[in-house]
């Protein structure tokens, strides 16, 4: 489905990726995990083309040069050099790290927005599905953005992403800031959905503990390369990652 071959990211002088390769089949949950700095949201990014845009930016402004060798493959295409706005017409959408919601539209006006590529009856149907998977929602319909709780901004996010007729959803931090009881009720709503709908997601998350568990591949990132990778029951048993993520040894 969406695969990275040997991707490496270069600003100016710092290595961002280091040869990374990972894949995410059809009907998976992948697993990114990292601490702060390790790569994961440039990876997510990559993947989802956004860094071309940054990179764009950057040589507009005269900014640090950056520099992306390597392949991205969806369906066995390489895209590595199609727009980030073509990828999620594909299929490949990002929900970003720290939400980025529209702060002053309500809650049903940023989900009609992720449904700008969705055709009038997969919209409604797709509303209709966020709201009974995030039944929270439905009485916040009318609040704006910015006035949400961190779990709830989250929500907004995951179903605006819906929305967009994802078949590769890309999960970039989503339990940042979040309680350990909100992190719990979003992993098992990413879980259900997956199941539901059949479409692929990666999750990049330096939280790992309560997304192992969901997970049917999974990699470990540090200083933007990939040092361990394995199923997440694998990986649950090292006792590298164990001592790392887990607290034992």
């Amino acid at each position: 489905m969406l695969e990275a071959r040997d991707l490496m990211v270069f600003y100016e002088n710092m290595l961002a990726l280091n040869n990374i390769s990972i894949k995410c089949d059809d009907n998976q949950i992948v697993g990114v995990f990292g601490a702060n700095s390790a790569g994961k949201s440039t990876l997510m990014y990559s993947l989802s083309g956004i860094m071309l845009d940054i990179r764009k930016k950057e040589d507009m402004s005269g900014g640090e040069r950056i520099t992306l060798t390597g392949e991205v493959l969806f369906q066995n295409q390489n895209i590595m050099d199609l727009k980030p706005s073509l990828r999620a017409k594909a299929g490949i959408i990002l929900c970003p790290e720290r939400r980025r919601l529209f702060k002053e539209s309500s809650v049903l006006e940023n989900l009609r927005i992720g449904g700008y590529l969705a055709t009038k009856a997969q919209a409604k149907y797709t509303l209709d599905y966020v709201m009974n998977m995030f039944p929270a929602l439905q009485k916040l319909k009318n609040r704006l953005g910015g006035f949400l709780s961190g779990g709830e901004q989250q929500m907004v996010a995951i179903g605006r992403a819906l929305m967009a007729q994802p078949k590769v959803l890309l999960l970039d931090e989503p339990l940042l800031g979040l309680s350990p009881l909100m992190q719990a009720t979003l992993i098992k709503a990413t879980k259900v959905i997956q199941e539901e709908t059949k479409i692929s997601i990666i999750i990049a998350e330096q939280y790992a503990r309560p997304v192992f568990p969901i997970v049917d591949y999974a990699y470990i990132l540090e200083n933007g390369a990939a040092v361990m990778e394995g199923t997440g029951g694998e990986l649950m048993d090292n006792p590298d990652v164990k001592s790392a993520y887990f607290g034992v040894s």
